[in-house]
């Protein structure tokens, strides 16, 4: 597989993760770097995947050959949870050979690829893998996403130092302003603080502000 696959992660499961993710396409897209999203393991739905809907929306193309096809939401669960318990209430394991498959052949047709995970960094895909890990044994680049909400500056350290330790290449932090904070103070200063903290101590990551469409 080409070096083109980005997996885009966050601090939790509200951070906007599908905003961002449909955005940064739009702009990449913008930029002449071909790229496709594929939401790998989409919990709550049937038959089709509502992150990639909206990364549609937003990218402003509709569904796609691929999407059509299968190819970037090769797993859906029904019950709106984690995967690794998705899985076990629709009686299947989750087919990672089956999703690996359709990376890499969305990785060989595209400049790019923007793998949205499910949840935040640290959700379990199965009992005994977390996605962490699995980023880190597939060695994605990672787009985290963070936000100005209050909580936002723990939640991005506690899982910076996780990435740090699991050897992750930190490509992109996301500063999504979508939605929108009711106290501009705290929003204002969690980015100023998490911009200071890349260019010290992360001086290789992107910082890219996600605007509110």
């Amino acid at each position: 597989m080409k070096d083109n696959v980005f997996f885009v992660s966050g601090i939790d499961t509200n951070v906007g993760k599908s905003y961002a993710t449909g955005y940064l396409a739009k702009t990449w897209n913008e930029q002449g770097v071909r790229t496709i999203t594929q939401k790998f393991i989409q919990t709550g739905n049937v038959g089709m995947s509502e992150d990639i809907e909206l990364h549609r929306k937003i990218m402003g193309t509709g569904l796609l050959p691929e999407d059509e096809s299968g190819l970037t939401m090769p797993e859906i669960f029904t019950y709106p949870c984690s995967p690794h318990l998705a899985a076990e209430i629709d009686h299947r394991p989750i087919d990672f050979d089956k999703i690996e498959k359709a990376t890499r052949q969305l990785s060989e047709t595209y400049d790019a690829v923007l793998l949205e995970g499910a949840g935040g960094l640290m959700v379990p895909l199965t009992r005994d893998l977390l996605t962490i890990d699995y980023v880190a044994q597939k060695n994605y680049p990672l787009i985290f996403v963070t936000s100005g909400k209050l909580g936002s500056i723990n939640h991005t350290l506690l899982s910076l130092e996780a990435i740090t330790r699991r050897g992750i290449r930190l490509h992109t932090v996301a500063y999504n302003l979508f939605p929108e904070e009711d106290d501009d103070i705290i929003r204002r200063d969690t980015e100023a603080y998490i911009r200071d903290l890349l260019a010290k101590e992360y001086p290789e990551t992107h910082f890219v502000v996600i605007p509110q469409l």
